[in-house]
């Protein structure tokens, strides 16, 4: 004999009745920190966007401008080492 599922439905839910989904077993995203501090999107000033006319150009642009602002050389880093304790784990 099957054991018939418990489910948590809101009025506010807007799923089908053949998709249940028990909002009290869901966890956070473990990849949200990964994006934390960094710029998904940029937006133009309209009269830099009119300049170009496509994103594609915009990226060309900006490409050929960051070839010519010369840079401080770095010291390169060694490539990591695959396997061991990752990082973050103590």
């Amino acid at each position: 004999m099957k054991r018939a599922r418990k489910t948590v439905r809101n009025s506010s839910d807007d799923l089908r009745p053949e998709y249940v989904f028990d909002y009290s077993k869901a966890k956070a995203n473990p990849y949200a920190a990964r994006l934390k501090g960094r710029t998904v999107a940029v937006v133009l000033e309209p009269d830099v966007a009119a300049v170009s006319p496509s994103s594609k150009a915009v990226n060309t642009q900006m490409r050929a401008v960051d070839a010519a602002v010369p840079r401080r050389s770095r010291k390169r880093l060694a490539p990591r080492k695959r396997g061991g304790r990752t990082r973050g784990r103590t």
